[in-house]
């Protein structure tokens, strides 16, 4: 157990495996290949001046899915600690679905973008804005009003993730790290808990999922277990040891 006490701050970063956990395939379910393209062939800007129709047809696919799943009790751990700990508590996901939202998280950083938000290719000022469309049969790509695309307001690969500066300082001012379900290979959260503990002040990491990560040797602890079991019992366990300290 890592104790968290009324002067922690916790930096979490989530990954697909909490989602997964929920029944959305992996980023790269299904064995990296979606119908027979690579998920790098479909997710990337060259993919897009490639084919637009064809990236829109990988993401509506993704947002029909969205659709059909619930968060499950490990978000719903993460929400309840959220209103516990107020702004002492960071919430950074790799994941682009709203999972954590519908489990009550309010203040949720997604640095590789929304899977129900878009955005003009043009970067013409006009801010990503909510959106659930698809592509049918035969529908053209909306127009921004400048008339470029609008395309998936998603980090692609060869692009910069989002709010990384944001989630830079909390991982400075953090005292506990923690990754959930994340496999530690994906840059650049696979290095976050090595810039945490890199920091002078000590920083208590640990890792819950059920296959260790890649970047274990950073972890203090690991708890093994799908999330939706261990995150209730660690923070029952862990706001019981605060009750007892006082």
């Amino acid at each position: 157990m890592i104790p968290i006490g009324p002067e922690d701050r916790v930096f979490i970063l989530t990954g697909a495996g909490i989602s997964a956990e929920s029944g959305l395939p992996t980023f790269r379910g299904m064995n990296g290949i979606w119908r027979t393209y690579r998920v790098e062939e479909v997710a990337s800007p060259v993919a897009w001046a490639r084919d637009p129709k064809l990236v829109w047809e990988f993401y509506s696919e993704r947002r029909r899915r969205h659709h059909t799943v619930q968060p499950n009790p490990g978000h719903y751990a993460l929400a309840r600690l959220e209103e516990e700990m107020g702004d002492r508590f960071f919430l950074c996901t790799q994941n682009v679905d709203r999972l954590h939202e519908m489990a009550g998280s309010r203040r949720v950083v997604h640095m590789h973008g929304k899977i129900f938000q878009s955005r003009c290719e043009r970067g013409c000022g006009r801010p990503p804005f909510d959106d659930d469309w698809t592509l049918e049969n035969g529908a053209e790509i909306p127009l921004c009003a400048c008339g470029g695309k609008i395309r998936p307001h998603i980090c692609w690969f060869g692009e910069t993730p989002f709010e990384m500066e944001r989630i830079g300082t909390a991982l400075e001012n953090c005292t506990v790290f923690m990754a959930v379900g994340t496999s530690g290979v994906v840059e650049p959260a696979a290095s976050f808990v090595r810039y945490a503990r890199a920091r002078p002040k000590n920083v208590r990491t640990c890792y819950i999922g059920p296959e260790e990560p890649s970047n274990r040797a950073f972890f203090d602890q690991v708890f093994p277990g799908p999330s939706g079991e261990v995150l209730p019992r660690l923070f029952a366990a862990e706001k019981s040891a605060t009750d007892l300290h006082g």
